[in-house]
């Protein structure tokens, strides 16, 4: 009821932590209830973890590169609205093998159809979603590959059908390119927190630029921002009287000493930044929400880019027809270096945004010993030159290499490195771990937030279910946060959007 007493008296303050997908959508849709928003922000820009750069000569995401199911997605009418270029990216795959040589094209087909095509990942979609409550939560996903691949090839001799075997069980860790850990480590129990929105997957080959410009425009022109402005404490409401009947409400200290005061606050930090910060909540987080916080695990998705002075690989890959989508290195015996796994995007193909530029995914281990390279090596072409050294394996698989020609060799390279950015959490967005035992449990608590206090959590770990992990469901999760705090002082928000309780239609419902 104070709530709705504040409203009738004076305009309700609001801060929001972050200036991320979620928080700009948050103080977007605030904004237009008529709430008096301020925006703190540690960094020196708008986006969070959506971020670009040109370092290379070309627009490139440092962040999300995809949007992850194109019905009903408000990204995705961002993507239309502001004219983004997007590409639907062959599906088609070229496997090198363990040797630098490439698998033949039929092989290759094969493998793609079994993990892809109504394949292994489909079912275990379909038995997670149908039994997850059965399911030990010790069971990886990877398990369930080996389970499964132990009827595959069956009427192949017992050599030939172990040499197969062994190859799909190694090209299945481009799962681990998908969440940011290995994937050992993927939960088989909450495999159906994985599942995205309904359609295609489109490559933002445009950039995320105009996107992220359209989200915080309702936000710069009517919020007050606060750049570099580094939020270190969080105090909740409290009671100042003996009756209870005197509220101060929450209060925001930033690492320069300064204290700001609010009617509410939305904390739109990573998951990543929680788990390093929990103690920063005064009063202590509830249990039930520090344990959540705890239980959800944290990714490490980087990318590395590596462009050159023209696409040397296209022309016609050995025995097809054009060059493929995906590149994938299983388990290279040719690398000095750990015998990591490697996938890589061609830039190449992106039709209108086409240039020379490979994209490698990396992850969990891999990605923490990129980001080592980038943050002890301080001189700039030292740095570059131990990157290039490290994919230089890669690359020079690649069709029409020739160490002769200068086409082939790399103009520059960037490094993403997530996993050493504080801001971000050491990592890059939320995923579920083997030994995770309530994990949708656990993300509707951080869902809930603490509202009694009077502070709120946003972010793509707040997600609707079918939108964790990605730009849809941080951006999502903030306007749902606002629609709460409109509805409890009496300003309702007219949006759209699922509601943030939506489940899917199975036994976790």
């Amino acid at each position: 009821m104070w709530r709705l007493a504040i409203a009738k008296q004076r305009p309700v303050t609001i801060g929001v932590v972050g200036a991320g997908l979620a928080g700009l959508r948050c103080a977007d849709v605030l904004t237009r209830c008529g709430f008096q928003v301020t925006i703190l922000e540690a960094r020196n820009r708008l986006g969070g973890r959506v971020a670009q750069s040109d370092q290379l000569g070309h627009v490139v995401d440092l962040g999300p590169n995809w949007i992850h199911g194109a019905d009903d997605n408000p990204i995705m009418e961002l993507a239309r609205d502001t004219n983004t270029y997007l590409h639907a990216v062959d599906n088609t795959e070229a496997i090198v093998g363990p040797q630098g040589t490439l698998l033949p094209d039929e092989e290759s087909r094969k493998y793609n159809e079994l993990m892809w095509s109504d394949g292994v990942i489909a079912d275990a979609f379909r038995l997670s979603n149908e039994h997850f409550s059965s399911i030990d939560p010790q069971k990886s996903l990877y398990d369930f590959f080996v389970e499964k691949s132990e009827t595959m090839f069956l009427n192949d001799s017992a050599e030939e059908a172990n040499r197969k075997r062994k190859t799909f069980l190694s090209l299945s860790r481009i799962w681990s390119t998908y969440v940011g850990s290995p994937i050992t480590r993927q939960s088989l129990k909450f495999f159906w927190l994985e599942e995205c929105i309904e359609g295609e997957n489109p490559f933002v080959a445009g950039s995320y630029r105009k996107i992220l410009d359209a989200v915080a425009r309702t936000a710069k022109e009517q919020a007050k921002i606060l750049l570099e402005t580094e939020v270190k404490q969080f105090r909740g409401r409290r009671s100042i009287s003996g009756t209870g009947d005197e509220l101060q409400g929450p209060t925001l200290v930033t690492v320069s000493g300064d204290v700001y005061s609010f009617d509410e606050v939305v904390v739109t930090t990573p998951l990543g930044w929680l788990k390093d910060h929990k103690k920063a909540f005064q009063p202590e987080l509830p249990q039930r929400l520090s344990d959540a916080i705890d239980h959800i695990s944290y990714g490490h998705l980087d990318k590395v880019y590596i462009t050159f002075p023209r696409a040397f690989w296209l022309g016609q890959m050995p025995g097809t027809g054009a060059a493929p989508g995906f590149v994938h290195f299983l388990e290279p015996a040719y690398a000095e270096s750990q015998q990591w796994y490697q996938s890589c995007v061609d830039y190449a193909n992106m039709g209108d945004y086409a240039h020379p530029t490979l994209l490698f995914y990396i992850d969990g281990p891999q990605s923490k010993y990129i980001a080592s390279i980038v943050r002890d090596t301080t001189d700039p072409q030292a740095r570059d030159k131990r990157l290039l050294e490290h994919f230089y394996p890669f690359y020079t698989r690649l069709p029409h290499y020739a160490s002769s020609d200068p086409a082939c060799v790399p103009r520059a390279v960037l490094a993403t490195a997530w996993a050493n950015d504080k801001l971000a959490g050491y990592g890059s967005y939320s995923n579920f771990q083997v030994g995770l035992e309530k994990g949708d449990e656990d993300i509707e608590v951080m869902r809930h937030g603490m509202p009694e206090r009077s502070i709120w959590l946003a972010g793509e770990h707040t997600a609707a279910f079918i939108a964790l992990g990605t730009t849809t469901g941080a951006y999502w999760s903030g306007q749902r946060v606002a629609e709460r705090i409109a509805e409890a002082y009496g300003l309702g928000a007219a949006t759209s959007g699922p509601k943030q309780t939506e489940l899917k239609t199975s036994e976790a419902s």
